[in-house]
């Protein structure tokens, strides 16, 4: 009979874990079906089977990682390079998985899935969210994993399986991968008064562009900007806290110009 009741508890537990997660991740759907299916598109493109993109998305799961892959199994086999360019692609990982250190602590099983399955719409969810005080946090972080995953890999197969049915040419479609960092690169430039990051991507990247070649430049650029970002750190940290001072100053400036507006109305 308590086994009975355990197992009840068990399944109300997991429920309400997944009734919580679940629209914290529709977003997240919406993206990754549109960005999978580009990615599922891509592969039909090139001429892989359907195996290929969903084993690459159930294994690999890092989405950008994934795009740049289709280039390397296209060409000479080299596997160190592929491990360099791996690193250097997902270094931002290395920070999630430090500051998910103690929110991880003391999940047991589930702890191994949940660092494999981190990319960074479920780090945003799992770092950020309020989860209700009847919701196992285990379980939370758990469905938000598992959901944001199989959003990929469901938009790859689906992207896969409508390249097979376009009647049209999908050659050139790998600018799909130029346009999705395109479209990053000027989200953060517009969203941001702080332009010192984006040239220095530029610059480091037109540099090693003309030193090394394009078939060659990828992995020296991505390091020339991991070194200029470590040697500009407190310079950029004194940038953003002078921004973040201004804000404040503008804020109080326009609250104290309403009052004296409200004041002189009166």
């Amino acid at each position: 009979m308590q086994g009975g009741h355990a197992q009840i508890h068990r399944h109300d537990t997991v429920a309400r874990a997944c009734a919580a997660a679940l629209p914290l991740t529709l977003p997240i759907a919406a993206g990754f079906f549109f960005l999978g299916g580009s990615y599922g598109l891509l592969m039909h493109a090139k001429g892989f089977g359907i195996l290929w993109p969903i084993s690459m998305a159930f294994f690999i799961f890092a989405g950008s990682m994934e795009f740049v892959t289709v280039n390397l199994l296209m060409s000479a086999f080299n596997p160190f390079a592929a491990f360099l360019l791996a690193i250097m692609v997902n270094a931002r990982h290395l920070f999630y998985g430090l500051s998910m250190l103690e929110p991880f602590r003391g999940l047991g099983w589930k702890r191994p899935y949940l660092i494999f399955a981190m990319c960074d719409e479920t780090f945003a969810i799992n770092s950020s969210a309020t989860i209700p005080p009847d919701v196992d946090r285990g379980w939370f972080m758990m469905f938000v994993s598992i959901l944001n995953r199989w959003y990929w890999i469901g938009g790859t197969a689906i992207g896969w399986l409508i390249g097979g049915l376009l009647p049209f040419s999908t050659r050139g479609i790998e600018f799909v991968l130029t346009a999705l960092f395109l479209v990053i690169f000027l989200d953060q430039w517009m969203g941001s008064r702080q332009h010192v990051p984006a040239m220095v991507g530029v610059l480091a990247s037109a540099l090693c562009l003309a030193v090394f070649g394009s078939e060659r430049f990828m992995i020296p650029s991505l390091a020339l900007m991991l070194v200029l970002f470590v040697a500009l750190r407190p310079y950029l940290d004194d940038m953003r806290g002078n921004i973040g001072d201004d804000d404040h100053a503008v804020a109080a400036d326009d609250t104290k110009d309403g009052t004296v507006e409200q004041g002189e109305t009166a």
